[in-house]
């Protein structure tokens, strides 16, 4: 097994990265590349607009000839009105794609229009670069250099991999403090990072840290939305984790309304009672979240409607499945119905899709990349026993289906968030039968701060650990799981901080976990 898993010595630094920014490139440099007349052509559109570039540069989504690159113009992003401060007017934005940070051999360079319908954001799909291979990138908009970016493109699909890693985390409530996490994953040697939803938070954004937040009330428009991502995306840390490492997101509940299920509101007061209503507001969030989201146009949304579920391949080591828990599944239901075989939390298609996936050629390792816990998990002692009608348990029939699918696939292991803790647990071919077969692996990750500081365990994780003997592992700290895969064992680091009410927190590791190719069940070490 391998005891050297911290994070590589790279250069430069992730951090650095980020903040060698525009002073040190300077616009000339752009400008004796061939997009100089571009840029003067911008420039009289954007004159009057200075450093619009504050929610900074994201990539997203690697293939092995290409990544997606985004930004968006904001010298604003507060604005109330969710336009970002920018003019009603299209501008162009420029764009470059180097093999090295001080961008002498650029290797991909062009343009793309900000258009005020999609709050000037900017989606670039660059193809045609070498796979597995790192690059950085840049934009500019009239006079202004964005920040500059590092990212990496996919091994070929098939090729020999000897290692991959990659970070996960999710439930990011701006409120609930500073994103120290972040400021340390930003430093790691990462190939990806997943997040797995809850970006934003709905609700009334007055939270325990005095951080700045606008508007303090549940968003339900357009302009809401946007604004509250432009709130999150304006954290140093946040963007610099983003511009460190290509991401691949999905969404839970919170970037549309807490508990939300397919066309169903949670809340319980009118008008989002009304499925119609639902969906419009529904409709406003996908808008604003795509908008803010390193995502490729087969995800842009339609109305209401969304196609987030995917699955990115690197090498001969990784398929990474990335799924939708939200959008087509079932409402929930009390536990006396769980059984019901008619429920789902996939939908019909989504489902077959992931079956076909699992079923047909795939890498070593698989992962299931979703939002809530895959794994049964009882909270009460003693004969009776009680389940979270908002995961898994609450479609039992399709849990099950899926378990038995991934017991026939080759290292499936299940990454989840939502629930604000970490947890190792094994997935069996009958939770209420220890003695089972172990078929997969689930790995929990806690919040970067929903929850505030967070403490290590509470008394009723004793409970559940007893109740569900799968589930080896609990902790309630802050932070992010750091993954390193090779052919022969998976490696995860579950990192936290202490605190988070206030900014500079040091990382530490709570515990380690081995998963070995071939043998079901992670091992702590």
């Amino acid at each position: 097994m391998s005891d050297n898993l911290g994070p590589r010595e790279s250069t430069p630094s992730r951090r650095q990265v980020l903040l060698a920014g525009t002073a040190a490139i300077g616009a000339a440099a752009l400008s004796t590349t061939g997009l100089g007349t571009a840029a003067n052509a911008a420039g009289a559109g954007v004159a009057a607009v200075r450093a619009p570039f504050t929610l900074g540069v994201a990539s997203g989504d690697p293939v092995p000839d290409g990544v997606v690159l985004w930004t968006r113009l904001a010298p604003n992003p507060l604005a109330e009105d969710g336009l970002g401060g920018m003019p009603d007017q299209i501008v162009p934005v420029q764009w470059q794609v180097a093999a090295d940070e001080k961008f002498r051999d650029i290797v991909a360079a062009g343009a793309e229009l900000a258009l005020p319908e999609s709050a000037h954001s900017v989606h670039v799909e660059v193809s045609g670069l070498r796979p597995g291979a790192e690059y950085f990138y840049r934009f500019r908009a009239g006079a202004e250099l964005s920040p500059v970016g590092r990212t990496k493109t996919a091994p070929r699909s098939g090729a020999r991999l000897d290692r991959f890693a990659f970070a996960f985390a999710s439930c990011q409530n701006y409120p609930d403090g500073y994103y120290n996490a972040y400021a340390h994953m930003a430093e790691e040697d990462l190939d990806l990072v997943a997040f797995l939803g809850d970006y934003i938070y709905e609700g009334n954004a007055a939270g325990s840290i005095g951080r700045p937040h606008v508007p303090a009330r549940e968003i339900f428009t357009l302009a809401d939305y946007r604004t509250r991502l432009g709130q999150y995306k304006s954290d140093p840390n946040l963007q610099a984790a983003h511009a460190a490492f290509p991401w691949a997101v999905v969404f839970d509940d919170h970037e549309v309304e807490n508990n939300w299920a397919g066309d169903i509101s949670q809340v319980d007061t009118e008008p989002d009672q009304d499925p119609a209503v639902f969906r419009e507001r529904r409709a406003q969030a996908f808008q604003a979240y795509y908008e803010h989201m390193p995502l490729r146009r087969a995800q842009r949304p339609t109305g209401p409607d969304i196609r987030i579920n995917r699955r990115l391949t690197f090498g001969d080591l990784v398929d990474v499945h990335l799924l939708d828990t939200r959008q087509f599944r079932s409402d929930q239901v009390p536990a006396d119905q769980r059984a019901d075989p008619s429920r789902t939390i996939l939908g019909t298609d989504q489902r077959e899709w992931l079956l076909r996936g699992l079923a047909g050629p795939t890498a070593r390792w698989n992962v299931l990349a979703q939002q809530v816990f895959f794994s049964q998990r009882d909270f009460t002692a003693g004969d009776a026993d009680s389940f979270s009608d908002d995961a898994w348990d609450n479609y039992l029939v399709e849990r099950n289906l899926v378990r038995d699918r991934l017991a026939e696939a080759s290292n499936p292991v299940v990454i989840t968030g939502d629930v604000h803790a970490n947890y190792v647990a094994d997935v069996k071919a009958d939770f209420d039968d220890p003695a089972s077969a172990t078929v997969a692996s689930e790995l929990v990750g806690t919040s970067i701060t929903s929850g505030g500081n967070g403490i290590d365990q509470n008394p009723g994780d004793l409970v559940q650990l007893q109740e569900n003997p799968h589930i080896k592992f609990i902790n309630r700290n802050r932070g992010y799981v750091r993954n390193v895969i090779t052919p022969t064992e998976w490696t995860a680091d579950y990192r936290i901080v202490d605190y988070v009410n206030t900014a500079g927190a040091p990382i530490r590791d709570r515990a380690r976990f081995v998963i070995e190719n071939g043998r079901p069940g992670a091992v702590q070490v």
